[in-house]
């Protein structure tokens, strides 16, 4: 019977460290790409009937193409993993993973920032261009991001335990869309601003018009992804629940 309880545990402990590492590699990942590329999801030729409910401050004529940062397209798993966390092991354990991933974010800032400073070996270095061109964005992409993530984390931890108190532990779709949309709508508004007054974007985003366009297009994707990851949240729920700590 010990035996039997010791493996349940090994394999709770194993769960949780798996959604964790699962979290913390997607945001630094996230924040390392950041806005040194931004790619094109689509593009979208939109009909006629349909232009005058899309603000033309979004398109190009009747042309709308979702343009992203490369760092955003990790960022979705993040949410998916600590509303796992949230559901499975509680509201503390969710935001202590939130407050862990900060500190690993600064720890990987001041590694990245010990190698600026240290001086290079010449003749041996085979990228130095691209080591100082990926650290000078990450800099900024880093500590903007880590602002905005420690706010949008911190609400959609609480939002899904309000939905999941609200509802008294029914309709799981709506603690985990619920929370996701509020706080990813707050983290794409929050970084990209940041970035925009740090002029850490490209030369084409000189206007609120422009980051507004980033701004949507940012929220959008990340609006997709979280209706997108909510069969895999059900999924989740459904074959981990007996991990779930009482």
């Amino acid at each position: 019977m010990k035996t039997e309880s010791n493996q349940f545990e090994y394999k709770r402990d194993f769960l949780f460290l798996g959604l964790s590492s699962l979290f913390i590699t997607a945001l630094v990942l996230g924040n390392v790409i950041g806005t040194t590329k931004f790619v094109t999801l689509f593009i979208w030729d939109i009909p006629d009937w349909f232009l005058g409910f899309v603000p033309e401050l979004v398109r190009n004529g009747s042309e709308y193409k979702m343009s992203v940062p490369a760092g955003v397209i990790a960022y979705p798993i993040t949410f998916l993993a600590t509303d796992l966390i949230s559901e499975l092991f509680g509201r503390k354990k969710a935001q202590m993973v939130v407050w862990i991933g900060f500190i690993m974010n600064i720890f990987m800032l001041l590694i990245m920032t010990a190698n600026h400073w240290l001086p290079n070996s010449f003749g041996v270095s085979g990228g130095l261009d691209l080591f100082e061109g990926v650290y000078e964005f990450m800099v900024g992409n880093t500590i903007g991001s880590m602002i905005a993530y420690l706010i949008a984390q911190t609400v959609d931890v609480r939002l899904f335990h309000f939905w999941k108190e609200f509802t008294k532990g029914k309709h799981l779709w709506l603690r985990n869309n619920g929370s996701t949309m509020v706080s990813q709508l707050v983290d794409s508004t929050a970084i990209l601003t940041i970035l925009y007054l740090a002029g850490n974007l490209g030369d084409a985003v000189n206007s609120v018009g422009a980051l507004i366009i980033l701004i949507v297009n940012s929220y959008l994707f990340k609006f997709i992804a979280a209706l997108l990851d909510t069969p895999f949240f059900y999924l989740g729920v459904k074959y981990l629940k007996h991990y779930e700590e009482q």
